[in-house]
């Protein structure tokens, strides 16, 4: 039986999915405002706090912007984005802590479809290197890849299970709706995805 939710559900496990995106740095912006209002704290600590706030903001943001390209409308029916602008913007979301990005793609226009499983196919290679590593972004025609390579590099089973449609619907969460969402767009892409380990320490997503 194919692997499918109703629009109902898929709506709900993908807003789940993004609160949960953003609860922490929210919560984070709130717990330092909540020190800088306390008068008991001292300039030191209020120092502090308002770098908490401020380091959180700025992620809360770039997760914002990420989900409202990968998940969202971001723009109208049929509309192409600009990878630039998506490059930016999946820049912003995985920092320089532990993911180095490495954004191989052209500058132009492309099918919002296109760039939304982009987005998308960048989550899930990123799932494959919980320790961190190097991510590269590859374009060319409509072969798309994204390819992460890290210590302890691992497919993430259950995720490359929903992605390839081997798993019951009642195995999705608000995590796992990703994946699921992920074969939905390449889909509508009229693209197959994909996802696999690429040697000993890579994890491959790839669309074509």
């Amino acid at each position: 039986m194919e692997l499918k939710l109703s629009d109902l559900d898929l709506a709900a496990l993908l807003c789940s999915r993004v609160c949960h995106d953003i609860i922490s740095p929210v919560g984070a912006i709130a717990n330092g405002l909540e020190l800088m209002d306390d008068p008991e704290t001292d300039a030191a600590m209020r120092a502090t706090a308002l770098d908490m706030v401020r380091s959180s903001a700025k992620t809360a943001t770039a997760k914002l912007k990420f989900c409202r390209i990968a998940f969202g409308a971001s723009g109208s029916a049929g509309a192409h984005i600009d990878l630039g602008e998506a490059a930016e913007t999946a820049r912003d979301f995985v920092g320089n802590e532990k993911i180095r990005l490495d954004w191989l793609a052209p500058r132009e226009n492309r099918p919002k479809a296109e760039v939304k499983l982009l987005l998308n196919m960048l989550l899930l290679a990123m799932a494959g290197i919980p320790r961190g590593g190097v991510v590269t972004v590859t374009v060319e025609g409509q072969n798309l890849k994204v390819r992460a390579q890290g210590e302890r590099a691992k497919l993430p089973q259950a995720m490359a299970d929903i992605l390839h449609g081997a798993a019951p619907a009642e195995a999705l969460d608000a995590r796992l709706v990703q994946p699921y969402y992920t074969r939905l767009i390449a889909q509508s892409a009229s693209l197959a995805v994909n996802m696999a380990m690429d040697g000993e320490d890579a994890v491959l997503v790839k669309a074509a």
